[in-house]
Formats: structure tokens, C-alpha cells, sequence
């Protein structure tokens, strides 16, 4: 797998999870690419434009859970966002009235909207703070070059230093930061009212949101620019640009795999560690059912990669405590569709996008997104499904808490019974789990045992008040080990946390 593909399936997939139109990644990535191109960058620069411009959004899971619980969705508002003036208090509130539950009753949506005004400029800046945060850790694990992850911290950052999260200023901002803002704004501005209106921007934006000299060159450049990028095939043209491409095989291509699955289960607060647990599972049945190594590791990779659609769905339909309506199922079900497509884009996983995105089709045709039935699904899709089901039933969901392993392993044999999932499967994930026996280990980065519980009620979404009365402490003695925890893990932000608890394993008891 060229590391550039990844990086473009990647982009496509922080487009579904920001609500930006399809390729905005890829154009911004084009478009920022021209702008270096025109600014004479020398070629770490052009490097770090070209990474920043296709993985920008990379960090955007990470403030999904309470994006959504603000907003009522956590991927319109963000689109919204890219076309508006945050340095101006009035295209703030007339955006977040806009944003904030607008299909609600009025005096919920009022009530929400005020709630969010109230919260004032520290509520984005926590929320932008977590998305960089995650977004450096994310690239790091990408291996992507040290510059072009710190630039991620820069993604949200204004030239007049009104931007977040700490408001650098100027040339405090590295200039691949620079030009990204410029290419991003453009490729936003274009898909609302072509070169036209990005003209009209970079003129209003110079010397506030935009480095004037990168804000002149797209008032002078944009119809040129729009056109050439307009004309090619922005997918081909990304993967044939990547500065320093790199082939991922082996434990690399395992780890870009991993990285897929904490991105695409951070959606959620429920999902942490999901796909993890997927194909852990996943591949001890695997090695029980006597599957060739080869199709071992294909079977552990498509528990890491099953997911990566999950972004295109709003958070606050995976966290509905309620039942769902039938849109919102319908959305649910188009999930499996969007990993299929994302992954399909990479020729050496075309075979596996197939697997990854059937772990919700069942033997009698019941399934989805393809609702294919026994003769179409393999042994490895059967494994998967079955891993899948296992896992998604002991863990907790906003709309019930996990199920005991008792309970799982009885609704699991129903469904192989009813002829949904396969006998073999099921016995196999059953006998794996059953043999899973987690030894005593010690927690990392020198969390005490009291730490690592507190981790696990953070990273769930719970408040310090409600980690306190499930652990019968107060809320002070919580907010201490919160602030020991961050110290010693070397966070500041509950996403990061989050995706430290999933590195290291500490979501299970």
C-alpha cells in the first residue's frame, strides 16, 4: 500500500466527518500545493504543505461526542465553520444560530443556543485544542515528518491571532499552516461560489484570517489555480504528489491500520477500543477455525478497518439513547457502504474493503449494506461478523449498558441458531473469549490503579461529578488524579486521553 493512498482514503474520510463536500482534502491539498509552488517554498515546506493540506482534518473525531451533544450533529456545523469570519462576534452568534439544533423545537433549540453562547470562546478552544492534539499524535503514529505534525497544532490558528487554540500570531505560525488556511478557505469558498467568491474572500481575509502575502497570491491566482485543479483527477494527482512516498507493509501497513481504527472508534464514546477488540477477536477465532496465516492477518485487518465509515454518520445517532427513527437507521446502515468505498480506493485493499465492510451482512440475507447472503460471504466475513456482534454486545452503548459475557454468548448462538451468523464462527469467537484471561499488567506511564479507573470513566464521556459518585470519591479527588493522569501521559485534552486509554489497552477491566 503506497503511503499516499492511505493518506487520501484518510482525507476522504475526515471530509465525510467535517461535512465538507467530497475531495475538499484532496483539492486543498492541490490548491496548497500551487500556492508553495507560487511562493518559491523549498522542498521541506512543500512537504509539510502537502501533508498538511490532505490531513488537516485528522483529528476531527476526537471532539465528535461533545460537538454533538453542543450542535445536536457534529459534522454540518464544522462545514459551516470553514465559510464564516470567526474573528467577528456577529458571524460567530449569527453561525452558531444557524448551527446549533436547527431542526429542534424552538424552545429547545433556543435553549441549547444560549447554553452554547454562554459557554463563550473557552468551549471551541477546549474542543479545537483536542483536535489538534489528537491530529500531531495521530500523524506521529503515520510516521508522518516531526514539522508536519506540530504544524497540526497550527490548523485553527489566525494570522491576526484570533484563532485557537492559544492564538499565535504571524509568522509565529509555520508558513505550511499559512498556506493551508488559504488553500482550505479556497477550496471551501470555490464549492460555494466558485473563483468568484474565493476572490472576494482573500481580499476580506487578508491581514485577518489569511497571511496577506498567500491571501494576494489567491486574489491574483484563483481562477488559474481552480481551473488546473478542476481538470485533473485529484485522487491520481495526490498520490502521484507525495513528496517522499513510502510503502506500508508488514507492521507498518498494520499500524496504518490501527490508526484507521482509533480514528474512525473516537467517533463515539461507546466505540473506543472497538475495533481493537474486533480484531483481536477476530483473529484468535481465525487461528481456532485452522484459517492460513495469510487469511489470519486478513481477518485481524478488516477488525481494524470494518469501522472507517462509522465517520460519515453523526455522532448523535451513535450516541441516541433512544431507539432510532428509520432515517436515522437508514444512516446507520449506509456506514458499512462508506468504509467500502473509502478502502476500495486503495488497490492492494480492494479485496479486503469487501470483507471490512460486510461484518454487518448475515447468512439469511438480513444484513447490510449489500444484504448478500450465505454463498456470497467468506469465511473470513463470517468471522468478522460474528467478532463484531460478540464485541459490540459487551461493551456499553449510549442506549443500554454492556451485556455480561453470559448474555452475549446466549444472543450469539440464537443468531447462528436463527441462521443469521455461522455455527463455526460463533463457536470459534466463544471459545477464543472464553480463553481470554487478561493478566495482571502493569498500567503504563506510571498511572496508579486508582489513575487508570479514573482514565476509563474520562475517556466515556462522564463528567468529573459523575466519575466521582461511580467511584464514591469526591469530585476534587477526581479533578487531582485527572490533572496527575494528564501529567503523566502527556495530554491536556480528554481526546487525547482517550486515545492514550486505547493505545495502551485500559478500556477493559
Amino acid at each position: 500500500m503506497r503511503s499516499g493512498e492511505l493518506f487520501a482514503a484518510l482525507s476522504l474520510a475526515t471530509d465525510l466527518g467535517t461535512g465538507q463536500a467530497a475531495e475538499h482534502g484532496l483539492r486543498t491539498c492541490l490548491l496548497a500545493l500551487e500556492l508553495a509552488d507560487l511562493a518559491g517554498l523549498d522542498a521541506e515546506q512543500l512537504e509539510d504543505a502537502y501533508y498538511l493540506g490532505l490531513l488537516h482534518s485528522i483529528g476531527c473525531t476526537a471532539d465528535a461526542p461533545v460537538a454533538a451533544r453542543a450542535f445536536g450533529d457534529d459534522r454540518t456545523h464544522k462545514a459551516a465553520y470553514t465559510l464564516i469570519d470567526a474573528g467577528r462576534p456577529p458571524e460567530i452568534v449569527s453561525y452558531l444560530w444557524r448551527n446549533v439544533y436547527p431542526t429542534a423545537p424552538t424552545p429547545q433549540r433556543l435553549h441549547a443556543f444560549i447554553r452554547t453562547l454562554a459557554a463563550g470562546p473557552g468551549f471551541a478552544r477546549v474542543n479545537l485544542r483536542a483536535h489538534c492534539e489528537v491530529g500531531e499524535r495521530l500523524g506521529q503514529r503515520l510516521r508522518l515528518p516531526g514539522r508536519s505534525c506540530e504544524g497540526l497544532w497550527f490548523v485553527f490558528e489566525r494570522w491576526d491571532g484570533k484563532g485557537m487554540p492559544v492564538g499565535a500570531a504571524g509568522e509565529r505560525i509555520p508558513i505550511a499552516a499559512r498556506i493551508l488556511h488559504a488553500a482550505r478557505d479556497a477550496s471551501a469558498f470555490a464549492a460555494a461560489g466558485g473563483a468568484e467568491m474565493v476572490c472576494a474572500m482573500a481580499e476580506r481575509a487578508a491581514g485577518s484570517s489569511l497571511d496577506p502575502h498567500f491571501a494576494g497570491l489567491l486574489r491574483e491566482h484563483a481562477p488559474a489555480l481552480l481551473e488546473r485543479v478542476g481538470a485533473v483527477d485529484a485522487w491520481e494527482r495526490v498520490v502521484a504528489a507525495e513528496p517522499r512516498p513510502r510503502l506500508f507493509g508488514g507492521e507498518d501497513f498494520d499500524q496504518a491500520c490501527q490508526v484507521i481504527a482509533d480514528y474512525a472508534d473516537l467517533k463515539s464514546y461507546g466505540t473506543l477500543g472497538h475495533s481493537r477488540a474486533v480484531a483481536e477477536v477476530a483473529e484468535a477465532a481465525g487461528w481456532r477455525l485452522g484459517l492460513a496465516p495469510e487469511v489470519v492477518s486478513d481477518v485481524r485487518r478488516a477488525g481494524w478497518l470494518h469501522d472507517m465509515g462509522r465517520v460519515g454518520v453523526s455522532t448523535a445517532v451513535w450516541e441516541k439513547p433512544e431507539r432510532l427513527t428509520s432515517g436515522e437507521w437508514e444512516q446507520v446502515r449506509l456506514h458499512s457502504y462508506h468504509t467500502e468505498r473509502l478502502l476500495a480506493r486503495i488497490p492492494a485493499l480492494s479485496e479486503l474493503a469487501r470483507t471490512a465492510a460486510s461484518d454487518h451482512e448475515r447468512l439469511d440475507g438480513s444484513g447490510y449494506h449489500r444484504g448478500v447472503g450465505a454463498q456470497q460471504l467468506s469465511p473470513v466475513a463470517r468471522v468478522l461478523a460474528a467478532a463484531d456482534a460478540w464485541c459490540a454486545m459487551t461493551e456499553p452503548r449510549s442506549y443500554r449498558p454492556a451485556r455480561t459475557m453470559a448474555d452475549a454468548a446466549r444472543e450469539l448462538r440464537d443468531q447462528a441458531d436463527a441462521g443469521k451468523l455461522g455455527g463455526e464462527a460463533v463457536d470459534a469467537v466463544l471459545e477464543s473469549v472464553g480463553e481470554q484471561a487478561r493478566p495482571p499488567v502493569e498500567p503504563p506511564a506510571g498511572l496508579t490503579a486508582r489513575e487508570v479507573q479514573v482514565l476509563r470513566l474520562l475517556a466515556r464521556g462522564l463528567t468529573n461529578k459523575q466519575a466521582a459518585q461511580q467511584l464514591e470519591i469526591s469530585p476534587k479527588t477526581v479533578g487531582r488524579h485527572v490533572e496527575s493522569i494528564y501529567s503523566k501521559i502527556g495530554a491536556s485534552t480528554r481526546g487525547a486521553a482517550a486515545l492514550f486509554a486505547v493505545e495502551h489497552d485500559l478500556l477493559r477491566p
